[in-house]
């Protein structure tokens, strides 16, 4: 009867195993897939351009617009502009814990990965290239000190 009982239990712990196994082997082998698809079609999307100036060459220290509407699951290229004499910080890093970065292109400098803030030099230009991938209010700044206090502040908006 105890032999019974055992032969039934390691039957059991078996079939788990085995499930375990074909489960675990299944995602590993699937998962790749289904990103490669996911990202193929982000790519294959349009990109909607966006243009944003940091300051202004009356020195006024100020993001324009100061608000950026977005919607979730598209694909933006943002063209960051600094015509001033001094640098300035696009500072979100709320935001950029809830986009997908494709890159951030300077010149002939294309930079991929995770992006927190990006720094514009006087008569600096970047685009960044993204995906919106999580809705919500998140606050941009430049954190040059004195230039949020100034005002250099706005609101990025993934509907």
């Amino acid at each position: 009867m105890i032999k019974n009982f055992l032969v039934k239990i390691y039957q059991q712990v078996f079939l788990i195993i085995t499930i375990f196994l074909f489960l675990t082997t299944f995602i590993i082998w699937i998962n790749p897939v289904m990103a490669e698809n996911i990202t193929n079609n982000i790519l294959k999307q349009q990109t909607k351009e966006i243009s944003v100036t940091l300051g202004n060459t009356e020195e006024e220290l100020k993001f324009v617009p100061h608000q950026i509407e977005l919607e979730n699951g598209k694909r933006y290229n943002l063209i960051l502009t600094n015509p001033s004499s001094q640098k300035h910080y696009f500072t979100a890093k709320d935001f950029t814990d809830a986009i997908w970065t494709q890159k951030v292109q300077v010149g002939a400098v294309e930079i991929k990965g995770n992006i927190r803030e990006l720094e514009l030099k006087p008569g600096g230009k970047a685009q960044w290239v993204f995906v919106a991938l999580k809705s919500g209010k998140y606050g941009l700044r430049c954190i040059i000190p004195g230039h949020t206090e100034a005002g250099m502040t706005g609101e990025i908006v993934i509907k």
